[in-house]
């Protein structure tokens, strides 16, 4: 008896053990999945989406089509096919679903019919589809595609002899824009929309002329199309001027409904065909604004706004199916919500977050889609795990995550706890938020190295939203503070406009009193500080270096150290070229390289790592290699860490995710504890 009773206290002691969460790890990145675009069919019944996950063996991030009640029953796969899959589309009477997939050569259109589980392929186009949108009736699709032109050559080369190998021709390019941070060199071509029947056929191309077109929404009696574009004569150089147009579809005449300085787009069709709602604002050249929500017949006339009375900027606007209301998504204090206007401005909120598709550092993103019964489907995040497929009605308080994408993982997994923080600026009584994150085992008794990972836009926010890098810094024994200074999105229009003709200014004077905040709480190891980001969080990063003294070690990650050296080589550079100093480099150098964080340099005596993608278009590589020149001639400790062949998002890959924060961390144990 008392064997068998200690054989039954084994068992079950190593069951108990067998059960113990571990800390997340780098290798766990390779299980994460996480639900992307949920669209909801129309009477409310299914929801199909995007499962993305990572493919280990080649390193690259995935996507899968999968269908399920709107309750998470019955989920399986779309197709049966092993391929990238995303775009899913209803039909209107929710018989069918329009998608796009990888061939061989490229993306091509297909439609999946539910009472047989077949799918067909519709196209063989020259280029991948994207935007697309099934006309009322059900019979046509129209979606968008980029249309190539001819490279400009500016002499013609002599003949080779047969068989000769000589160098490729010269690239010339007399465009604004003609590289992207991601895609690299830009071929020339335009973004056209085309009609294609929802039985297949030919591609019939609508509109025309050097312009890019933005994603189509049709009239109610199918005989027109909507979009946002730039079809100015000046249209390169006024990024932000869009309009709205109407597009007959006969005829091709296109006629503007929209005209003014600032963006118009972002459009959606009442149910009744006989109203447009759109997001815009009268641009006054500044390094933010929140747009609004506007509303006109469909023939452009009676514009008004709806004054919602909501400081935050607003996306995704959907139509209530009765026609009384806009659903849209905002972020709020770093947290992605869903929120629903009346045609009179009175706001209320339908739920919050959303997001958790990041899936690198807790910024903002995710999407939502609605019913014609009033059901949401939307990705639903928490710190604790991705996106997964959540579903909502008005009125409701809760909603109801249908899918369990992680449990299998992160049920397993001790993680971090996330804290939200606000303290008040010294400079100006700002109240400033921030997050936490301590360790797994977290004892407040004890004292705990801390690390500061600032965040990247500067025009961006993070917030209580899952973060595998966060995740990782934490399990490795730091507490993670995280801040929203200002700058940031989320607070307001006046709050995010600080940084106008100052910046790097006062973001820094809130990132260091978020510093002592978390120090007062007592379980910090003052002689333990570190601190890290990317992109404008690099540049926060070599800019706090550069004021003080007070940190260990830094990471300063893919930042921008010379204003002047990277305003004309960066890829986005013409989008804000007026928005963020006075005059360009040339009109106003000393206010240029008062920003630089390079004018710092000599102050620096932080041991520093400088990180940095080799095809970085964004905060080229040059700008990486200033900051570590510098430091080398001047005998501070530092290392160049080069990822090969990555744009600027050097987590896009999961192994580069991974060792990213192996260097970052690897740096920062040099000089713990000594």
């Amino acid at each position: 008896m008392k064997r068998t009773l200690l054989f039954f206290l084994f068992l079950t002691s190593m069951s108990i053990l067998s059960q113990e969460k571990t800390p997340f790890s780098n290798m766990d990145v390779f299980e994460l999945e996480w639900a992307q675009n949920p669209q909801i069919s129309p009477d409310g019944a299914q929801i199909v989406y995007q499962r993305r996950g990572m493919d280990i063996m080649n390193d690259k991030r995935q996507s899968r089509l999968w269908l399920m009640d709107t309750n998470g029953a019955n989920h399986s796969k779309l197709t049966t096919i092993d391929r990238n899959e995303a775009n899913p589309t209803w039909s209107p009477d929710g018989t069918r679903i329009a998608y796009t997939s990888s061939t061989e050569k490229g993306s091509e259109i297909f439609v999946y019919w539910l009472r047989t589980a077949k799918t067909a392929r519709l196209t063989q186009l020259d280029k991948s589809p994207s935007s697309l949108s099934w006309s009322p009736d059900g019979k046509s699709i129209v979606f968008a595609m980029k249309v190539s032109s001819s490279p400009i050559t500016m002499v013609k080369a002599p003949k080779k002899p047969t068989g000769a190998k000589w160098a490729k021709h010269p690239r010339v390019t007399k465009r604004l824009k003609y590289e992207s941070d991601g895609s690299g060199y830009i071929t020339p071509g335009f973004r056209h929309l085309f009609i294609i029947s929802a039985e297949g056929g030919t591609a019939r191309q609508i509109t025309k002329g050097d312009f890019n077109y933005g994603s189509p929404h049709w009239s109610k009696d199918g005989k027109s199309i909507y979009f946002s574009a730039n079809l100015n004569e000046n249209w390169e150089y006024e990024t932000r001027n869009t309009e709205i147009y109407k597009l007959q579809i006969s005829s091709g005449r296109t006629t503007p409904l929209t005209n003014r300085k600032g963006p118009d787009n972002s459009l959606a069709v009442s149910p009744n065909g006989k109203q447009i709602a759109y997001l815009g604002y009268d641009d006054k050249v500044q390094t933010y604004q929140v747009n609004k929500i506007y509303l006109m017949n469909a023939d452009g006339s009676n514009k008004k706004e709806i004054k919602t009375q909501l400081d935050r900027g607003k996306s995704n606007l959907k139509w209530s199916a009765d026609g009384k209301g806009l659903y849209f998504q905002y972020d709020h204090h770093g947290n992605t919500k869903i929120g629903y206007a009346t045609l009179s401005g009175k706001t209320s909120l339908i739920t919050d977050n959303l997001g958790g598709t990041a899936i690198g550092r807790p910024y903002g993103g995710g999407s939502y889609s609605l019913s014609k019964t009033n059901t949401i489907a939307f990705t639903h995040t928490t710190p604790y795990h991705p996106s997964e497929v959540a579903t909502i009605q008005k009125g409701n308080k809760t909603a109801k995550v249908v899918s369990k994408l992680n449990s299998d993982l992160l049920d397993y997994r001790n993680l971090g706890n996330v804290e939200e923080i606000w303290y008040t600026s010294t400079i100006d009584a700002n109240k400033i938020q921030g997050w936490i994150i301590t360790p797994p085992d977290f004892d407040s008794s004890k004292k705990y190295p801390l690390l500061v990972e600032n965040h990247g836009g500067p025009i961006s926010n993070y917030g209580d939203r899952f973060s595998p890098e966060i995740q990782l810094l934490a399990a490795a024994g730091y507490v993670v503070f995280y801040p929203n200074p200002r700058g940031s999105t989320s607070y307001g229009e006046k709050f995010g406009n600080l940084l106008f003709n100052n910046y790097p200014g006062n973001d820094y004077d809130d990132v260091m009193d978020g510093v002592d905040a978390v120090i007062a709480k007592g379980y910090i190891d003052t002689n333990e500080l570190y601190v890290t980001g990317g992109s404008a969080g690099g540049i926060m990063t070599a800019w706090m270096i550069g004021k003080n003294n007070r940190f260990k070690a830094a990471a300063v990650v893919k930042p921008v150290m010379n204003w002047i050296s990277k305003t004309l080589v960066a890829d986005n550079y013409f989008y804000y070229a007026d928005y963020r100093y006075p005059g360009q480099p040339w009109e106003n150098f000393e206010n240029y390289w008062k920003f630089s964080p390079l004018s710092l340099v000599g102050n620096i005596q932080t041991p520093t790592l400088v990180m940095v993608g080799t095809a970085d278009m964004r905060t080229p590589l040059s700008e990486a290699k200033q900051l570590y020149g510098a430091l080398k001639i001047r005998k501070i400790e530092t290392a160049l860490v080069e990822i090969p062949g990555s744009y600027h998002n050097i987590s896009n890959r999961p192994s580069q995710l991974i060792t990213k924060i192996d260097h970052i961390l690897a740096w920062f144990d040099n000089y713990r504890n000594k």
